[in-house]
């Protein structure tokens, strides 16, 4: 009875809407297309709330690191952040990389880790140096021909320490939760401090806090880094063991070329100097590197800086005498020099230094050549080292997180990401940016916290000799500063492209954690 009272209901429709006008058809066909739009708007979002809910992803792998087979954990998925009203306001991507078969994980070892940008996600370190898996570059830093290969990190730091790496909101795939502005996540206070929130949940979910704690961070990671070590002594109580300070920056006045602000160029001419000897344009007068770049420093830091304080007080023969300096050390012509009114700006160095030969370097690795449309000009078209690692990451990275690590998710990983702009830089947008300052808190309340810095020779970014001046300046008392360990490397800001400096990286981490650890 039921059903034959429900087919006459859909004959009488049927009959309805057949003897419906033409007109009236296309109204009920045009209400169900935007019913059917509106469904599915609905799923999609509905599709991306489950996105960010959904339970990690853990999977199990094993590597061998010198010598020794380490069975591990893979944890890939979110970290919901929340205000003090428990409202939600983020979803922090991160992966984690936990030793399996330790009596206590709870005191094992723990290092977090990102990269910089503002913007970048923690792609680099990740699979540059840190993790189990690292992209396959050529041993001088250059990319092999695609499609490209990820390989067993021998070097990873896996052996020594947990490792738990962080996209900050708007990288990788991390979001802003519905309806939150996400200028609450976009500054130099902000972002310290969401990312100091998730290190404090990442430590007490996972029942951490007795765990010997680190901090890893490459480029504006450092700057990031060093406001850590002091938000969480401050803010939760949580101290550090030690920073892992890769290609820093502290103190932005150090690397700010600009009219009114000589000490960068001062500080920058170290590095050019290397750069210049490294691809031949030196001589053979300047066999020695160490010697060499001692020398170049020595001047620098007296001489030049003397010279370009004076200003428009430098005598004819001092100027003149600063000129043959600068071109014997750089290369570059007196004549260029003399117009350049004795600062030499990164981008144009890294057009002119090769222009006979019609070629560029890099700014993040002067070892690396580009190639312009024309070399006429003062600048690049691009950076030959950032397009050398930028495809090949990448790809990487996405196909790691779908095919090993079985995270599936059709948003897209935000490698560097504009998004976060525009960027609050608070009170600092009126000078420089300066966190050696909250460093030095830290290292003056917890004696213990040691930290290591490396840097590239060839780094045109965040220079050596840049890093090197605001660690000789933090104020600290003298019987602290043996809590700074400096490395160096004969590679760029991502030394780890290079395969004798990814070895020597690792060498130098173990050495720095057995000290910090007492062992």
């Amino acid at each position: 009875m039921k059903n034959k009272l429900f087919l006459t209901f859909l004959v009488m429709i049927f009959l309805v809407f057949n003897n419906l006008s033409a007109e009236q058809k296309k109204k009920v066909d045009k209400t169900a297309k935007k019913s059917s739009v509106k469904e599915s708007e609905k799923k999609k979002k509905d599709d991306k709330k489950d996105e960010k809910k959904k339970k990690p992803v853990i999977t199990e792998h094993s590597i061998k690191i010198n010598g020794k087979v380490i069975k591990y954990t893979a944890t890939a998925g979110y970290m919901e952040l929340k205000n003090d009203k428990e409202k939600s306001t983020a979803n922090v991507f991160y992966i984690a990389y936990v030793k399996k078969d330790v009596k206590d994980s709870g005191k094992r070892p723990l290092t977090f880790s990102f990269n910089g940008g503002p913007g970048s996600s923690s792609v680099w370190l990740h699979l540059g140096a840190l993790g189990p898996k690292r992209v396959l570059m050529k041993d001088n830093g250059e990319p092999t021909k695609p499609p490209y290969k990820l390989v067993d990190n021998n070097n990873s730091w896996l052996d020594l320490t947990d490792l738990v790496f962080i996209d900050p909101v708007w990288t990788g795939f991390s979001r802003p939760a519905e309806d939150q502005p996400k200028k609450q996540f976009h500054g130099l206070k902000e972002d310290i401090s969401s990312v100091g929130d998730f290190i404090r949940l990442y430590t007490t979910q996972n029942k951490r806090w007795l765990s010997p704690k680190f901090i890893a961070g490459e480029s504006y990671g450092t700057t990031r880094a060093a406001g850590l070590a002091e938000y969480l002594q401050r803010r939760f109580g949580m101290e550090l063991n030690g920073l892992f300070l890769i290609s820093a920056v502290l103190d932005f006045k150090t690397i700010s070329l600009s009219a009114n602000n000589d000490l960068p160029y001062v500080l920058f001419f170290p590095t050019f100097a290397a750069t210049a000897r490294y691809h031949g344009k030196l001589g053979s007068g300047f066999s020695d590197f160490e010697k060499f770049l001692d020398e170049v420093r020595l001047w620098s830091e007296k001489e030049y800086f003397m010279a370009l304080s004076k200003g428009s007080m430098l005598s004819s023969v001092e100027r003149k005498e600063i000129i043959g300096k600068l071109s014997k050390y750089s290369s570059l012509s007196k004549e260029y020099l003399d117009n350049t009114d004795l600062r030499i700006s990164i981008f144009r160095f890294a057009k002119e230094l090769l222009r006979d030969s019609k070629r560029t370097v890099g700014r993040f690795d002067s070892r690396i050549k580009g190639l312009d449309r024309e070399s006429a000009g003062s600048y690049c078209d691009y950076d030959p080292s950032y397009a050398a690692v930028q495809g090949t990451f990448t790809a990487c990275l996405n196909h790691y997180l779908r095919s090993e690590l079985k995270f599936e998710t059709d948003i897209p990983y935000e490698i560097l990401s504009r998004k976060v702009h525009p960027w609050n830089w608070g009170s600092a947008s009126q000078g420089y940016v300066n966190v050696a300052e909250p460093l030095r808190k830290a290292v003056s309340r917890n004696k213990y916290l040691k930290v290591f810095i490396g840097c590239g020779y060839y780094d045109m970014a965040t220079p050596f000799f840049a890093i090197e001046h605001t660690i000789e300046h933090l104020g600290l008392e003298k019987s602290l500063m043996k809590n700074f360990v400096f490395k160096y490397y004969e590679a760029g800001h991502m030394m780890y492209t290079h395969k004798p400096s990814l070895f020597k990286l690792k060498k130098d981490v173990s050495e720095f954690m057995k000290d910090v650890l007492g062992k």
